[in-house]
């Protein structure tokens, strides 16, 4: 809805003489004789014009309409703010919710494929938990893969140190008590023989 200013075509801060002038010039342009075929739409228009030239023109009225179209357009522009923020809580709380919903369906296809299941099963499972097509596609591949990236790692570990231990057993020189169980039996028979 137009302000009583815009009616006119001044600014808020039109002096009374810009406001004459405006006036003036509307009700000519919106007057029913000057609209021939558009009486009743002039009519309606002229009447706009002349109520805001009444309230505008005369200063009691117009600081009584600038308070409270003031407090109103401070209203509303809390209003706006209000949903906005609204809208943003709204808007924060359903994308925790459909990460939280993606993570538990990570996690269930992670499960899944620790247990040696494959890809296909994987992917049932996840369509079964009502997880759409793309995204039950794209978790479970992402899921295998994890998984069989870390089996690997695991094994590589494995081998690393399987291959060192085996080194460290090459390097470390065999006792004469390793090499010689007899001998070992013998000697520690000697020290018990002492006199």
């Amino acid at each position: 809805m137009a302000t009583l200013y815009q009616t006119l075509g001044v600014d808020e801060h039109a002096t009374e003489e810009e406001i004459k002038r405006a006036y003036r010039k509307a009700a000519m342009r919106c007057h029913p004789d000057r609209n021939v075929g558009n009486e009743d739409t002039a009519r309606a228009k002229f009447l706009e014009i002349k109520e805001a030239y009444a309230i505008l023109s005369d200063p009691a009225q117009r600081e009584v309409y600038d308070r409270i179209y003031a407090d109103e357009m401070r209203r509303w522009e809390e209003r706006v703010r209000q949903e906005e923020a609204e809208r943003e809580a709204r808007e924060v709380k359903e994308r925790e919710a459909r990460e939280a919903l993606y993570a538990e369906r990570v996690s269930l296809a992670m499960r899944f494929a620790s247990e040696g299941h494959n890809r296909d099963v994987v992917f049932g499972v996840l369509l079964g938990a009502q997880c759409e097509e793309s995204v039950a596609r794209q978790i479970a591949d992402s899921a295998i893969a994890l998984h069989e990236s870390r089996q690997a790692r695991e094994e590589n570990k494995e081998r690393e140190e399987e291959s060192a231990t085996n080194r460290k057993e090459e390097k470390e020189p065999v006792s004469a008590d390793a090499a010689n169980p007899l001998g070992a039996m013998w000697f520690q028979f000697l020290n018990n023989l002492r006199f």
